[in-house]
């Protein structure tokens, strides 16, 4: 099998094992209430989940016929689409993590649950956001093992629009949570771990 073969193999299991957890983690968290995903404002509702369907679409795309994405490859260098192999491991790994930890608060909105709790275990030890952290590891692994421009970009995109995002899903946390969640966020980096800084005795 050609190196070409092996990355379609491995974005193909990447794309079925996201698929697969992603649904698992939904079905968990199903419940009957509604959520106001207006909340998010209307730009944001509509260019985040247009971005993201268009970005699926490229990925799915190349896995069935990596020919028709030719339009939009980049001359990487064989090792750069290597390092795609163990990005996409801990995404998914990562992701997995992620919604086991979060149980019944998912949402796909910036928008808490009548139920909603404050999660604090798992990643959400050391980052705010790690399901963000393991979407935009996927669109990296994706995007190198593609060796794609196209998905490199959109995806770079689709992960600003995530950024913006966490600024109302923090303020809704914030004032749901008040005291408890200042105290989470003095302590958490947003998408990175903050580093603890030794005080001298």
């Amino acid at each position: 099998m050609g190196s070409d073969q092996t990355f379609r193999a491995v974005l193909i299991v990447t794309l079925v094992s996201v698929f697969l957890i992603a649904v698992s983690g939904r079905l968990r968290a199903r419940t009957n209430e509604k959520l106001d995903r207006r909340q998010e404002g209307l730009f944001m509702l509509v260019t985040l989940r247009t971005v993201g369907l268009v970005l699926w679409v490229a990925v799915i795309v190349y896995a069935i016929d990596p020919a028709s994405m030719a339009w939009s490859a980049v001359p990487l260098p064989e090792w750069v689409r290597w390092a795609g192999l163990p990005v996409a491991a801990v995404a998914v790994g990562l992701l997995a993590w992620t919604l086991r930890s979060l149980g019944k608060n998912l949402t796909d909105t910036v928008v808490t649950r009548r139920e909603h709790s404050l999660v604090t275990r798992g990643p959400y030890r050391f980052v705010r956001h790690p399901f963000y952290d393991s979407v935009a590891l996927t669109v990296l692994a994706a995007g190198l093992m593609m060796a794609n421009g196209f998905v490199l970009s959109a995806g770079g995109l689709f992960i600003c629009l995530f950024i913006v995002r966490t600024r109302k899903e923090e303020e809704n946390l914030l004032a749901r949570f008040g005291d408890p969640y200042r105290t989470y966020v003095e302590r958490t980096g947003r998408f990175l771990p903050r580093r603890r800084i030794a005080c001298p005795d």
